[in-house]
């Protein structure tokens, strides 16, 4: 009899249509799967994210998955806290969605077209605090809730404006909503964004390998490495205006007979601001200062790579950061 694969998820729309796709690709595999909804503290509370800590949104699901209610959970990456839990692996990886910020603007205008002082609503303090430095002069609304309630505040004309991850409005169905799509060298994404994490218990050698075969995916893996160990090196806090950005890239490699050849190798780029409080502005009496690096290395050393380009940010000034909580996420 074929083992029916319990899958975690959080309830919202969202994460079941994150969750949604890797279940399609284990059945297309012949893998019987059942979703199993798990209630975190993120989803109970409307408090703002830095009140409630590292880890609301993924927490619940681990200990599900560790105590053996569920034997397959999936994340959106971004949520993880940087530090490996001992108790599950990360067995697989999917092919990473466009990492991009998107802005749903009233009247489909751009971030640009925005007229000064108009509202822009975003619970992120990264993409404020990189708003903010594009010098728009427009009023950034810290806000919570589903992608339904973000955009109906536009709708309904309490915003002007809400910026989301791209990638969230594609798994909905919901790209015609975008009037832009933020270019990261105006905007990078969060580390990760984009991407899922599909882990399971440490000692289930089946179903890693089982999830290796069918979901993972290589280059996303390597990149949001490099993203993730830049964060952590930096340890800033989970709600620290942070930006990372890692593409693989086509590169040539002269050999020592004068041939070149194309090898693949990551570019990352980061963004940190110093001088922020906990929603992405300026500390009294001070500016946002967004320090910005970038380097690029070799496929297999992404980690390697986002340490070094952190110890770059930190030379450069990311030390300061102000923020609240800066523990690893």
């Amino acid at each position: 009899m074929t083992r029916t694969i319990r899958i975690g998820t959080r309830g919202s729309a969202l994460a079941l249509a994150q969750t949604g796709t890797v279940a399609e690709a284990l059945e297309k595999a012949g893998s019987k799967v059942e979703l199993v909804t798990v209630v975190t503290p993120g989803d109970r509370s409307s408090a703002p994210i830095a009140e409630i800590g590292v880890g609301v949104f993924t927490s619940a699901l681990r200990d599900a998955l560790a105590d053996g209610t569920v034997d397959v959970a999936v994340h959106s990456y971004k949520d993880l806290p940087t530090k490996p839990d001992p108790r599950l692996s990360l067995a697989a990886v999917p092919p990473r969605a466009d990492p991009r910020d998107a802005l749903v603007a009233r009247n489909g205008l751009t971030l640009g077209e925005l007229p000064p002082g108009s509202r822009v609503g975003t619970g992120s303090p990264r993409r404020a605090a990189q708003i903010r430095a594009l010098g728009l002069g427009l009023e950034i609304v810290p806000i919570r809730g589903n992608v339904d309630t973000r955009i109906r505040k536009v709708a309904d004309g309490v915003l002007d404006a809400v910026v989301l991850a791209r990638a969230g409005l594609a798994r909905l169905g919901r790209l015609g909503e975008i009037t832009e799509v933020l270019d990261p060298i105006q905007v990078l994404p969060a580390p990760a964004q984009g991407a899922l994490a599909v882990e399971c218990r440490v000692d289930d050698m089946d179903t890693e390998h089982l999830l290796q075969s069918i979901v993972d995916d290589e280059a996303t893996r390597f990149a949001v490495a490099a993203e993730r160990a830049m964060l952590a090196a930096l340890e800033a806090g989970c709600n620290a205006p942070v930006g990372a950005l890692a593409d693989v890239v086509e590169d040539l490699d002269s050999s020592d007979d004068g041939t070149d050849r194309v090898v693949h190798r990551l570019s990352l780029r980061g963004v940190a601001a110093a001088n922020w409080t906990a929603d992405g502005a300026a500390v009294p009496g001070s500016a946002v200062d967004l320090l910005r690096a970038s380097a690029t290395g070799e496929l297999t050393e992404g980690e390697q790579l986002g340490r070094a380009l952190a110890a770059e940010l930190l030379e450069l000034g990311a030390g300061v950061l102000s923020g609240p909580e800066r523990h690893s996420r």
